[in-house]
């Protein structure tokens, strides 16, 4: 009759399988991530080569995010408002500069934050690039983006000096005092602006995409588990395999003695 194994071993046993449920349910869920993130980027990619549309006006602003309509290829006809343009500190491969937001009255009765592109901390003065101020009417095209509240990551927006370190939509409209603004803001795309500046087309697309990573190290952790337990049983049916006979009685043969 086979011995029954001691509580310890059991107890590492079981507790090695509910380790190795719990890891492979981190890699189940790590796949199921990996999937919706391809489907995004598909999306993503789908709607910055798409044709451009008109942006959401009002009555779709409480719908619009990250999953329906973020780098979504927008076009919108208005004026500019060249006197309320906000700087915002920008790092980008020009190297360190600001992204110049200009409101656009729309031809649909809003108004939108425009990124029209970027300059040099030398440009920071409207009147160093008067000539890159478009005209009263203007079309521009570009990528529908989400406001980024609060600030940097170190740093919060000053609005009160000037100071933005993110394109925080809801604070730069009160800041400029900018009426029925829309939630969200434009990257424009990189057609030339008179006078090279500001430059735009600088929206850089890209998802980290870590998922099959953390799948394959869930799931060989979980094999780890399941490989730890497997080692304790088969050691403890080793070792009770390698103990001696009892006879009856309760003493033990040894080996060379007479019966």
């Amino acid at each position: 009759m086979t011995a029954r194994p001691p509580a310890s071993v059991l107890l590492i046993t079981a507790a090695a399988l509910v380790c190795a449920a719990l890891l492979c349910a981190l890699g189940v869920w790590q796949v199921q991530r990996l999937q919706w993130k391809l489907d995004l980027i598909a999306r993503v990619d789908a709607r910055v080569s798409a044709a451009p549309v008109a942006p959401p006006g009002s009555a779709a602003w409480d719908r619009v995010d990250a999953a329906s309509a973020e780098y979504l290829r927008v076009r919108a006809t208005g004026r500019f408002l060249h006197d309320r343009e906000t700087l915002v500190q920008a790092v980008t491969d020009l190297g360190s500069g600001y992204w110049v937001m200009t409101p656009v009255v729309t031809d649909q009765g809003f108004t939108i934050l425009v990124n029209r592109g970027f300059v040099t901390p030398e440009l920071r003065d409207p009147e160093t690039r008067s000539e890159g101020a478009a005209g009263s009417e203007t079309t521009v095209t570009g990528l529908l983006r989400l406001s980024e509240p609060g600030g940097g990551f170190l740093r919060d927006n000053d609005p009160g000096n000037g100071r933005w370190y993110s394109r925080d939509v809801a604070a730069i409209a009160a800041a400029q005092r900018l009426d029925h603004t829309a939630p969200y803001f434009i990257d424009a795309d990189a057609t030339p602006n008179p006078g090279g500046w500001p430059v735009g087309g600088l929206t850089r697309i890209s998802f980290s995409n870590n998922h099959l990573v953390y799948a394959i190290t869930w799931f060989g952790l979980a094999l780890m588990a399941l490989a730890g337990g497997w080692f304790v049983l088969k050691d403890w049916r080793r070792r009770e395999s390698g103990k001696p006979m009892e006879p009856p009685g309760g003493m033990v043969s040894e080996p060379g003695s007479a019966p």
